[in-house]
């Protein structure tokens, strides 16, 4: 059978932090072979799938992946030798039966992804469709609305600001050919702003801008600048989303701002400086506003401001629908981050999105900020009608590969290519 599995085999390579990673290499029967390599992140969730690394300080810090590779190619390739790559979710299903733990700590998530992955890419290829089209989905045509993280903060940059991540949403954009020219320009925009302030315009693990702006405030301030520099109009043109990562800055005591100045907030007050902030600036989308635990920060959050703008949750959800339900069920979002290696395999990662799909959810498919230059998300995101991606600033190579990726693919949709804008009363 052309379509059965011959070989898996795995390479220790390095992702875009310099930190090794895996890319898997999966072998037909029929001698053809294809190839997928793994992300990682920084700011991780407490209930992601465990990346397994080796341990060893001698050996990059004890962060190798040797122990994955040897499960790629021991157990999990003796587990599905033979076994044909047009059953997807047959294969996931047998990958979680391999590990036999709730959080595939046993042969580690980024051995199972990559795998999982792998097989996917090798369906595309045996039923001779781009990976976009080969998800069982049907007539996927939907480019994504991309968001780009343009000023880096938090875990993700030796800056002054607390936040995350501060990014760039086109919301005028008539085609997602105009969306990431309108982004490149008002990037570069920004890059004159900070160089004519005396500012750093080094960047961050994912591209943007990490200056030593005066406060969280000034950041959005700044944005709005490079927007007008750009020759757009905040808001119709252009909009702002935010990536908090709140977990980063949470404390026994309450949030800590003082990274930026603001000084320790409760979550009462926290959700009053975000009620500020929308009304101040052309705010379309947070995400994890409130630490992974608070979940009645999200609930108060979603009530008070879910109305008006994209209330997401990452650290809170982890991609798993366990928790997507329950946050379904309490109202502590609408909509979610959708980051493959948070939960292990496509399959479980396409039951998320189906999840909050069925909820009347928004889906927003990520990157990690430890990147390779695979832009599977970018055909994932279009396979799975999704709508949303960020993968960074229009800057580095891990990242531009996606937003690149995604250009040839409305290529090849011709005009049955759509575009829309998500955030759109």
């Amino acid at each position: 059978m052309k379509s059965a599995i011959a070989q898996l085999s795995a390479l220790e390579i390095l992702d875009s932090r310099s930190n090794p990673t895996l890319m898997v290499t999966l072998t037909l029967a029929d001698g053809r072979s294809v190839c997928a390599a793994v992300p990682s992140g920084a700011s991780t969730g407490q209930h992601e799938a465990v990346e397994l690394r080796d341990g060893d300080p001698a050996r990059y810090c004890g962060k190798g992946v040797r122990r994955a590779i040897e499960h790629v190619e021991g157990d999990i390739a003796a587990g599905l030798a033979g076994r044909s790559v047009e059953d997807q979710a047959a294969i996931d299903r047998r990958l979680i039966e391999l590990d036999g733990t709730a959080n595939k700590a046993r042969l580690g998530g980024n051995a199972i992804l990559g795998v999982s992955m792998a097989v996917a890419r090798a369906r595309a290829l045996v039923e001779g469709k781009p990976l976009y089209a080969a998800f069982g989905k049907s007539d996927p045509t939907l480019l994504p609305m991309p968001c780009f993280n343009v000023l880096n903060g938090g875990k993700h940059a030796d800056s002054s600001l607390d936040f995350q991540e501060f990014m760039l949403v086109p919301v005028g954009a008539p085609t997602y050919r105009e969306a990431l020219r309108m982004g490149a320009q008002t990037y570069a925009a920004l890059r004159g702003v900070l160089h004519a302030r005396g500012l750093s315009t080094a960047v961050g693990d994912e591209g943007g801008f990490a200056p030593r702006l005066q406060s969280n405030e000034d950041a959005c301030d700044t944005l709005v600048s490079a927007i007008e520099q750009a020759g757009f109009r905040p808001g119709v043109d252009i909009a702002i989303a935010l990536d908090p990562a709140a977990s980063s800055f949470h404390t026994p005591a309450g949030y800590d701002l003082s990274r930026s100045g603001t000084g320790m907030v409760d979550r009462a007050q926290l959700l009053d400086l975000y009620e500020d902030w929308i009304g101040r600036w052309p705010i379309v989308s947070i995400e994890d506003g409130f630490d992974e635990n608070d979940w009645q920060g999200f609930v108060d959050q979603t009530a008070a401001q879910g109305g008006r703008i994209q209330i997401v949750g990452d650290d809170l959800l982890v991609t798993n629908t366990r928790f997507i339900a329950k946050a379904i069920a309490c109202k502590a979002a609408n909509a979610a981050l959708i980051k493959l290696n948070q939960i292990g395999t496509v399959t479980e990662t396409i039951e998320a999105v189906d999840l909050c799909r069925r909820a009347g959810w928004r889906q927003m498919v990520s990157h990690r900020s430890g990147e390779t230059t695979d832009p599977f998300i970018a055909d994932f995101v279009v396979a799975m009608g999704c709508g949303q991606l960020k993968s960074g600033a229009p800057c580095r190579g891990e990242r531009l590969a996606k937003y690149n990726r995604l250009l040839e693919i409305e290529v090849q949709l011709g005009t049955r290519a759509r575009f829309a804008n998500p955030f759109a009363a």
